[in-house]
């Protein structure tokens, strides 16, 4: 039977009451790769993401989601957990979360929720295709998931009845279909439910969209960021077609998904939360990938709908929202138990104008370069910070980046050094500082953290994987 749950408001004269809603379902649809710059209600006039428009206009968007940790595993890891990578040690891809983590669906569990997760997993670090047997699924019932690929048009996946099977044609439209059955079966229960739907679009590679969504960009003159190099431009321009395509296949699934929710009749008492793990570079600066602190890497679109709690009007927020916040944040909307060791915050209170907005900074962390982007490759520690104005970095010789990203929005001038901004350098570094003290983050070597953990690397640093 679905519990009631108690929201405590504060009307202006400071007198609290409290209202009985039901306990909420959750939806969290998360892509892989989709950087904030790629939005349409962000501001891309090239990309088309009408459905996502929308949702904007309904529910509260940030402008200043910032990824944790701007790479699939550890971002993964910390959603679950809502625990810093050096308290887990999920601080690479193709590594096992610990099968005993007190993590999202657990805790859900706990409050009477149905579970499910479909899609991509990357927690397990057994193969990318290998079997993950029951106690490794973090509490989740309904299982239909790969470990990773990025093959779209011809994608396994594992059941809950422990079987290989097949997606039919584009995984993530397939996937958003298996979804949308179990919405509208779950909506006829008398218990809440969780449901997490993880794509792998827009991830690379980038040519694989169905036609359809390919023939939106095909005669488009795409528009580039100031910072991609000349010499690059007619790649780029053809990666984000590409690119573009997959967002606007996924933007109609949000519509699917949208509907599905109206039909059954739960859309006031569903948290719908839409998000990304992290960016890409797509040569800005003339890089590729993640795992940088660039605003291509380590912003990342989030919209949440709840018009129970948050009405239904759209909401812009500033607030410098990150990765460990989700957890603890959908639990106090639901209003679950929220663990004393989580990392972040619950910012039910901020969202609702009931607390003010203090948060100085979000951290954003390497910990140890691996992958697409080893040390041959420019990878480094680093650990830094966004705020609402600058982003700042160190790495283990010190200072190594600072930004005015109001100034200069595409990043393009490094003022470390600039005597103009000593002050605002040393304002920086005391919050990261803060930051680091406030996580138990001693700022070491990655390879100490490798040994520490006991993770096996290759002569990159990388964890070997298997498909």
């Amino acid at each position: 039977m679905k519990k009631l749950i108690f929201i405590l408001c504060i009307t202006a004269t400071l007198i609290s009451c409290s209202t009985k809603v039901q306990q909420p379902n959750i939806v969290f649809v998360f892509a892989d790769q989709w950087r904030a710059a790629s939005m349409g209600y962000l501001g891309n006039k090239d990309v088309k993401t009408p459905n996502l428009d929308q949702l904007a206009s309904e529910g509260v968007y940030f402008t200043n989601t910032v990824s944790t940790s701007p790479v699939c595993t550890p971002y993964r890891a910390m959603l679950l957990t809502g625990q810093y990578p050096l308290k887990t040690g999920m601080f690479m891809n193709d590594i096992r979360l610990n099968p005993a983590s007190n993590s999202f669906a657990k805790l859900f569990k706990q409050e009477g929720y149905n579970t499910a997760y479909i899609g991509k997993w990357h927690l397990d670090g057994n193969g990318r295709s290998a079997y993950i047997p029951k106690e490794r699924r973090q509490g989740f019932d309904y299982w239909k998931v790969l470990e990773c690929t990025h093959s779209y048009n011809n994608s396994t996946y594992w059941g809950t009845d422990d079987k290989l099977h097949n997606w039919d044609g584009y995984d993530a439209e397939a996937q958003t279909k298996d979804a949308i059955a179990y919405i509208e079966e779950q909506s006829k229960s008398d218990k809440p439910f969780t449901l997490m739907l993880s794509w792998g679009p827009p991830h690379a590679p980038y040519a694989t969209a169905p036609k359809e969504f390919q023939d939106l960009y095909e005669n488009v003159d795409i528009q580039l960021r100031q910072n991609v190099p000349e010499k690059l431009a007619e790649k780029t321009k053809a990666i984000l077609k590409g690119y573009y395509a997959h967002c606007s296949a996924l933007d109609s699934y949000i519509k699917q998904l949208q509907d599905a929710i109206k039909r059954s009749n739960i859309e006031d008492n569903t948290i719908f939360v839409f998000t990304s793990d992290h960016g890409d570079m797509i040569n800005s600066h003339g890089e590729t990938k993640k795992q940088r602190i660039y605003e291509e890497s380590v912003k990342v679109p989030f919209i949440v709908k709840y018009p129970a709690l948050l009405g239904k009007e759209g909401k812009k927020s500033d607030f410098l929202l990150n990765t460990l916040d989700i957890l603890p944040t959908l639990l106090g909307m639901s209003g679950a138990s929220i663990p004393e060791n989580l990392d972040g915050e619950n910012i039910t209170e901020v969202i609702l104008g009931k607390k003010e907005d203090d948060r100085k900074a979000s951290l954003v962390a390497c910990i140890q370069p691996f992958g697409q982007w080893n040390r041959s490759r420019g990878g480094k520690e680093f650990r830094g910070i966004v705020t609402k104005t600058h982003t700042y970095a160190k790495d283990l010789n010190g200072e190594w980046l600072l930004f005015d990203n109001i100034a200069d929005p595409y990043q393009l001038n490094n003022l470390i050094g600039n005597p103009d901004y000593n002050s605002i350098s040393k304002n920086l570094e005391a919050l990261l500082a803060e930051q680091l003290n406030s996580l138990d983050d001693a700022f070491l070597t990655g390879p100490t953290y490798v040994k520490k953990w006991g993770h096996q690397v290759d002569s990159t640093g990388t964890v070997p994987y298997k498909w």
